[in-house]
């Protein structure tokens, strides 16, 4: 299929809901010689530029009916757009029918995902899904042999360039084009998306998801793999709304473990601090204030804090800063900061510093994506959260108030540790966590020995597990999971149940003389 090396514009339709950058396009196409169609709001704003502009209903011969529905979906527009100008058939029937070449479609489409946003309802939210729109944009991408699509105000400058070359290439046109059926196919996920939430599916038998990139990433988890951080429609507090205030480009890497980071902090109602290594919670704390959760939380496992990423549920301030930049920290993550607080890390260059906005809400629905081999796995998100009331005592001896605190904290950590998950808490802060492991023991064992670790390199003797409390994200299938708990000194411990060896399990409780609750609730996480 031929098609000329430089493509000049004679004839240019705009259309635009977002109006940035037109009356420069417009501008730039008048200068070139070209005749400006355009409709509603578009044709008002050119005008009042100055520019001379032709109605699209004076173009057809056709008025705009049905409240605007329709204004484009007429032979004059489509087949100007759609005719090929290497086939004489077709040259022929254009001329027959009177149908003016049209080279440029300039259009993006009604705000449908702001509508839905501003909490519109169903008639408003319907009204504003374009149907003009699209069809415009394919025809215009399907015959970008001969026609320039441009569907975002960031592509005008390319096409001002062009035009002022003498005319776009093939290769820019098939950019466009492609960009132009990722456009509507997101504006059409959206849609879909949207149809299902009010048919409370959110589960639905044909699942299209879409994504925006926001950057190339250097590489991916290793640096032989290529990635890129794409955001969606998704209104959640967290990686996707933050600003970077410092610090080098963020990786692959880094993202995940903030982000994982982020959703754990915001598990909790107090001044809290999570630190993570590799997706895995390292030290968590709750405390009156930041800087008091801070120093619980590196105390947890100080050696794994070095290098990690650390967030927290309240804006940074000026003395927390200090303490958290007496190490090596990858990425800061809070909902604001004060100018103190900036200030104190302006000092640590390469420390990236970003700021969310607010923070997201742990009980909100939504769902999470994993990809597997030929397709994709989805599943709400863990928005569950026990509380006492949830929770049942099964052993002769109940918690205390301190411990039942505790408790429940440390179960609310070992929502975001990877299973097999134990944690040990004392007084709102982690003293050993065991994450990731393939038994349970194993679990116990390395979250006891890590807590003996971080005790001597506190100067003390004594495991910070002696008296604490152990969660466990799922139950235990025998005993021995439980046994090591109480010999690393656990004096309580919560967990799912539902094993059918709990009785052997709850037995042992209380042969140690220890409390334990059962949630009825697992929290794995893979």
């Amino acid at each position: 299929m031929s098609s000329p090396d430089r493509l000049p514009i004679r004839r240019a339709l705009l259309s635009v809901s977002d109006k940035a950058g037109l009356i420069a396009l417009g501008r730039a196409l008048v200068a070139q010689g070209a005749q400006l169609l355009s409709t509603g709001g578009s044709a008002k704003a050119l005008r009042d530029a100055g520019l001379d502009v032709t109605d699209v209903s004076d173009h057809t011969g056709f008025p705009e009916i049905l409240d605007g529905r329709v204004k484009t979906l007429v032979p004059q527009i489509h087949g100007g757009i759609l005719g090929r100008r290497d086939l004489k058939a077709h040259l022929a029937q254009m001329d027959q029918h009177n149908i003016a070449p049209i080279d440029l479609v300039c259009v993006n489409l009604y705000p449908f995902a702001a509508t839905v946003a501003s909490g519109a309802g169903v008639e408003d939210c319907i009204e504003n899904i374009d149907i003009g729109g699209p069809a415009l944009i394919r025809a215009a991408a399907k015959n970008h042999d001969h026609v320039v699509i441009l569907t975002e105000p960031a592509q005008y400058a390319a096409l001002i360039e062009a035009l002022n070359q003498g005319g776009s290439t093939l290769a820019e046109r098939q950019l466009w084009a492609g960009a132009a059926y990722a456009h509507t196919a997101a504006y059409d996920s959206m849609i879909a998306a949207w149809f299902a939430g009010q048919r409370g599916d959110a589960l639905p038998e044909t699942m299209t998801v879409s994504g925006a990139r926001r950057e190339l990433l250097r590489y991916g988890e290793n640096p032989h793999q290529n990635a890129a951080f794409y955001v969606t429609s998704e209104k959640r507090y967290g990686i996707a709304t933050a600003t970077q205030i410092q610090g080098k480009a963020l990786s692959y890497n880094n993202l995940n473990d903030t982000d994982a980071a982020f959703e754990a902090v915001a598990e909790f109602d107090k001044p809290s601090v999570v630190i993570v290594k590799h997706a895995n919670p390292c030290g968590v704390a709750s405390a009156e204030t930041l800087e008091a959760a801070w120093k619980s939380a590196l105390k947890c496992d100080p050696v794994s804090a070095f290098g990690g990423i650390v967030a927290l549920n309240r804006p940074l301030d000026e003395a927390t800063a200090e303490q958290i930049a007496t190490i090596f920290t990858e990425v800061i993550v809070a909902p604001n900061a004060t100018e103190g607080a900036k200030t104190v890390l302006s000092r640590k260059k390469n420390l990236r510093l970003l700021l969310t906005g607010g923070v997201p809400s742990a009980i909100s629905e939504g769902l999470t994506f994993k990809s597997v081999a030929g397709g994709f796995l989805a599943q709400s998100r863990d928005a569950g959260q026990v509380t006492e009331a949830d929770l049942r005592v099964v052993t002769k001896r109940a918690p205390t108030e301190a411990e039942m605190a505790d408790l429940l904290f440390a179960f609310r950590v070992a929502k975001h540790v990877k299973s097999n998950a134990v944690i040990y808490a004392r007084d709102r802060a982690t003293v050993g966590i065991g994450a990731g492991q393939m038994s349970r023991v194993d679990s116990a064992r390395i979250a006891a020995r890590k807590s003996l670790d971080a005790a001597e390199a506190a100067g003390e003797t004594v495991a910070l597990t002696q008296g604490s409390v152990a969660a466990s994200d799922a139950f235990f299938p025998f005993a021995d999971g439980l046994e090591s708990v109480i010999a690393a000194g656990a004096v309580a411990v919560i967990q799912p149940g539902g094993s059918i060896r709990d009785q052997e399990v709850i037995d042992a409780a209380d042969a140690a003389g220890i409390a334990m609750v059962f949630t009825g609730m697992r929290h794995f996480r893979h």
